[in-house]
């Protein structure tokens, strides 16, 4: 996503991370590396914020040396991630009072779809402050959403993810009661992706991992995916709905961590869904 900016905005890209291999890549660029989060915060009129949690987003905002205490007037910060809902409508409380702007644009889609530029964003954000960023969402995403006033994008994100991650359950189901029951599992796979059942995740996470078994590190992982499900959990209880499929989910996704596999990509839970019991 930096990398298509710095390509993309001809606007001059700044940028941290703990990890110099990065900002290592990003130099070739046009990628300025710098020091600290303070740092970005003092030179952008806009700062993107790609992170593992809303708990380290809360961190690094309300931290000593973080982007509230050096917020300024008109400034606007983006939240990429998937955060909860109400963290992120009291941050955003918490920077209007500096007269800045929270914004929550979570992304959507794959490793390869972020490298792309044609991610999918939904935002959450008054109009005015949605029409300043679209063009720069633009430049990593084909499709930017406007959801409604800050925290209606991390709804709907959170909601996609719960759905992708119950058809990944299904999909893990489908592959096992079909392996054991005489079917190849590619004719299988398919015959579904011409039917009814064909989705993105039977194309993407089916097709790609699930069959090859090919569920690698550092790609969206089951601990991730179990902390975005958790943020479901938590609004289907806020808003009074008996989400057992979301729960059904979660148990899966909490069995293939404690098999040992909770760093690697999250439908290798079709590891534990087909195993014999």
């Amino acid at each position: 996503m930096c990398r298509n900016l710095a390509l993309k905005s001809g606007a001059p890209i700044v940028a941290y991370d703990r990890d110099a291999a990065p900002l290592a890549r990003l130099e070739a660029h046009g990628v300025a590396a710098a020091g600290s989060v303070k740092a970005v915060a003092d030179g952008a009129d806009v700062v993107f914020l790609s992170l593992p949690s809303g708990e380290v987003v809360a961190e690094l905002v309300r931290g000593e040396a973080g982007l509230l205490a050096a917020a300024r007037p008109g400034q606007i910060i983006v939240d990429l991630g998937t955060s909860p809902v109400d963290l992120t409508r009291q941050l955003a409380q918490d920077f209007a009072r500096r007269e800045a702007s929270l914004v929550d644009a979570p992304v959507a889609r794959t490793r390869a779809a972020a490298e792309a530029g044609t991610l999918s964003v939904m935002v959450g954000a008054d109009a005015k402050t949605f029409d300043a960023i679209r063009p720069l969402l633009a430049m990593f995403a084909s499709d930017v959403t406007h959801c409604g006033q800050v925290g209606c994008g991390q709804v709907v994100k959170i909601l996609n993810n719960m759905v992708l991650f119950e058809t990944v359950i299904a999909l893990a189901e489908a592959h096992a009661i079909g392996t054991r029951s005489g079917v190849d599992p590619q004719l299988l796979f398919d015959a579904l992706s011409k039917g009814s059942a064909d989705s993105f995740a039977l194309r993407n996470h089916g097709m790609k991992a699930i069959l090859p078994g090919q569920f690698p590190a550092r790609a969206f992982s089951v601990e991730y995916a179990r902390k975005d499900l958790s943020y479901a959990l938590r609004l289907a209880r806020e808003s009074a709905v008996d989400a057992s499929g979301a729960r059904n989910a979660d148990g899966w996704l909490r069995q293939a961590i404690e098999a040992g596999d909770g760093d690697l990509y999250f439908p290798v839970v079709s590891r534990v869904i087909g195993r014999k019991h």
